[in-house]
């Protein structure tokens, strides 16, 4: 009899861990989500011996699990090295055809270049192409959604970054049609087939952006490290032709002449224009660049996002939702469009007197830029000292956890600040090694001195705004109608006043305020209404992230289209010789562009969490 229950009890604890195994396989594969909780073994006469054999079972099921788990993990790290071997290589080898092809005497050329990258356009379109059919078609392909990744204003900025490179490789298109006659037609099929691929990804990205995909881990990695880096590179591609295009060489300078002036920007020198709006077009699609290095950021951090999620578990509890409103925020907005307004102005003003090539004028333009963005930068940095004070005032917990959306935000924004860094050290030595002599030298000084301070004040304001849990507009409610307990009570002694009653001597404590008849009156003292009006801290904090974001988008918008005083003031081209300085300019100045749009977005969202 003892050998029958023996093998009795055996059979059950060999199909339960069976069973164990096979589900902790599932989650660990990621198909099913993870039990809630352990399940229970069947009661039995021999609840004791049962229990040592459950015991026993558990403790085998936790190491295979921990086995399971690190296998998965050693696979896992292949699969990121695999993949970041793929985008070293291809970034590599596209930064040494994208430096070959801006010189003249070097037999690479721009073609070159664009076939290179015609053939990354194709790969990943075709990747996100399979990408798509795939997760429509497998119902366990994507359980989970991450809900920090793509927000709807992320996606939608990238949409219209979009629409604006769309209508740049329509210029493109329309230019290039006109030397198609002396000059290469992969020309016309590079713009081409970057439009195609420019609505494939925003398609793709728009669905699939908050994706945490479960199947086909390695080539969904690999794939979207080719995204990334197909992206990078067109991204690299724009940023150097825009640059060449915006550098200001020196006519006494004949060896940097013949080393920037590489190509017609519609062809060869010889190559001329079959139509005449080619000027026109050129013009105009140049006015575009700015927008077309923009979305190729955007999907660059929206790609790595992903790649970063595949596999992952997301927790949906933690998600807070938030909505933009404008209610009881005034003076920030107002002061950055009169900021912004004025700066336009000053922009303006600044590019038609520095095309026309007057000495005297280029002087007086150069002072007006430097006081507007004297003002601008000190005002900025005033907002970020009294936004940080608002912080140590601030009761909010920092966010526990890991998230790859805010650990990428905090990381492009401090490397990014590296190239404003750059040129404000490089300015900086050069202005106080030539002695500072006249307004113009000065004033030059002050700026850069005061956007290092500014840049550091904002950039310790944004990441601490990032790092801190969303207000609840819940959190100052009164809890004396929310409170079950205080409300079973008084249900009591309503109940005991009443003759003849029977109660029971235990009630549930999950009484609620829609169970009981409350007062008209009680109900209009409630201070529920209240519950919109913003404390001083969230509208202090409301509107210093409103003028900041203004002042970001001013400060993107004049080098983004052509303000180059770093060209204009020859002190630092006569200080560190052109070539240098060219460099300095052409390498740190993109990543100065990205770093005010990039704020602009963290802005955004530290004012939607105020």
């Amino acid at each position: 009899m003892r050998n029958i229950m023996d093998l009795t009890f055996g059979f059950f604890s060999c199909e339960s861990s069976k069973m164990t195994s096979e589900a902790e396989m599932a989650v660990e594969e990621g198909y099913i989500s993870p039990p809630p909780t352990r399940p229970t073994l069947p009661s039995t006469q021999c609840s004791i011996h049962l229990g040592v054999q459950a015991g026993s079972m558990r403790r085998g099921s936790d190491v295979f699990s921990t086995s399971r788990g690190t296998v998965s993990e050693r696979g896992r790290n292949r699969s990121w090295l695999l993949s970041s071997i793929i985008t070293f290589n291809v970034l590599i080898l596209g930064i040494a055809l994208v430096s070959g092809s801006v010189f003249n005497n070097i037999k690479i050329n721009a073609i070159n270049l664009q076939i290179f990258l015609i053939v990354l356009i194709i790969l990943t379109t075709a990747w996100m192409l399979y990408y798509t059919i795939y997760t429509s078609r497998e119902d366990h392909a994507v359980l989970y959604k991450d809900s920090h990744a793509g927000p709807v204003w992320l996606r939608g900025g990238l949409v219209l970054f979009g629409l604006c490179s769309l209508i740049m490789d329509v210029f493109k298109i329309a230019n290039y049609v006109g030397y198609l006659h002396c000059d290469s037609a992969v020309k016309i099929a590079f713009p081409v087939v970057q439009a195609v691929f420019i609505l494939v990804q925003t398609y793709f990205l728009w669905l699939h952006a908050k994706d945490c995909v479960q199947l086909q881990r390695n080539i969904t990695r690999c794939g979207l490290m080719l995204t990334l880096s197909t992206n990078l590179m067109l991204w690299m591609a724009a940023v150097t032709e825009e640059s060449i295009h915006q550098t200001v060489v020196p006519p006494e300078d004949d060896n940097s002449t013949h080393s920037y002036d590489i190509r017609a920007p519609g062809g060869s020198s010889s190559c001329n224009c079959s139509h005449s709006a080619c000027a026109v077009l050129e013009k105009a699609y140049y006015y575009l660049y700015p927008f077309n290095i923009e979305y190729s950021l955007f999907a660059s951090a929206m790609a790595y996002v992903m790649w970063k999620n595949v596999g992952r578990l997301v927790d949906e509890h933690n998600h807070h939702s938030l909505h933009f409103r404008l209610k009881d925020v005034l003076v920030g907005p107002a002061v950055g469009l009169v900021m912004l307004v004025a700066g336009l102005g000053t922009f303006v003003i600044y590019k038609v007197d520095v095309e026309k090539g007057d000495p005297g004028k280029r002087d007086t333009v150069l002072m007006i830029h430097y006081v507007m963005n004297t003002v601008a930068v000190t005002l900025m940095s005033v907002s970020t000292v009294a936004g940080c004070a608002i912080y140590r005032l601030d009761q909010r917990d920092h966010v526990s956890g890991k998230n790859p959306t805010r650990s990428l935000d905090v990381g492009l924004l401090i490397g990014a600040s590296f190239g404003q860094f750059t040129i404000c050290y490089f300015t900086i030595v050069a202005v106080v090694a030539t002695g500072a002599e006249g307004h113009l030298n000065a004033l030059n000084l002050a700026v850069s001195l005061l956007t290092v301070i500014q840049l550091c004040l904002q950039n310790i304001f944004i990441i601490e705004g990032l790092h801190r849990e969303p207000f609840h507009e819940d959190m100052h409610q009164a809890s004396v109608f929310t409170n079950p307990y205080v409300l079973q009570a008084q249900a009591h002694r309503d109940i005991h006043n009443l003759p003849g009653t029977f109660m029971e001597t235990k009630t549930s404590p999950a009484l609620t305020v829609h169970s009981m008849h409350v007062a008209p009156s009680a109900l209009s003292s409630s201070p529920l209404p209240q519950r919109h009006r913003l404390t001083w801290k969230r509208r202090a904090l409301k509107e210093i992230c409103a003028f900041l974001l203004l002042c970001n988008i001013l400060l993107w918008i004049m080098p983004a289209f052509g303000a180059r005083p770093q060209f204009d003031n020859p002190i630092g081209a006569e200080f560190y010789e052109f070539t240098m300085w060219a460099a300095v300019v052409n390498i740190g100045l993109p990543f100065g562009i990205f770093y005010r749009m990039h704020s602009v977005a963290s802005l955004f969202e530290v004012f939607l969490t105020s």
